[in-house]
């Protein structure tokens, strides 16, 4: 499934790396910022989530929340947040239920080797729970760019 702008984002309720419990309900009223990727502690994903820790303070001053989902599991979540001081939460979906629910699994290449896993992707959910942008493949280091971009152009 591929989401479009204007649809009404997928529920989920997961666990974030501390443990607590998160829910779509719990996004209504501000914008939020959920990036999809594929594993903890590897060199993209590491790269995409530092880009996005040091730019957080910026992204929230323009009223954006932000979330991370992966499948590992919480323990490694807390690991990884806590190793790179992330100061947002990472939800751990290791059913894939989320993952599938906003078209961010499918087919990937390493190496020449195709497989199915977790397409780095990113969504803007509105106050309104409804989608109002899409990243279907996006880079680790022009997420912050990408969404600022985005956020500038639809004020």
């Amino acid at each position: 499934m591929s989401l479009n702008v204007g649809d009404q984002a997928p529920d989920f309720k997961l666990e974030d790396q501390s443990g607590k419990v998160h829910e779509l309900k719990d996004l209504k009223g501000k914008k939020t910022l959920i990036y999809f990727y594929p594993k903890d502690e590897t060199p993209g994903c590491t790269i995409q989530a530092c880009s996005l820790r040091d730019n957080f303070e910026k992204l929230q001053s323009v009223g954006l929340d932000v979330y991370g989902v992966s499948k590992d599991d919480v323990k490694s979540h807390e690991k990884f947040a806590a190793h790179h001081n992330l100061p947002f939460d990472i939800l751990s979906d290791p059913e894939n239920n989320m993952i599938n629910a906003y078209g961010a699994w499918g087919e990937r290449n390493m190496y020449g080797k195709k497989y199915m896993g977790t397409v780095r992707s990113a969504v803007l959910v509105g106050e309104d729970l409804k989608i109002l942008a899409v990243w279907p493949k996006i880079q680790p280091l022009k997420t912050v760019p990408e969404v600022i971009d985005w956020l500038e152009k639809n004020r």
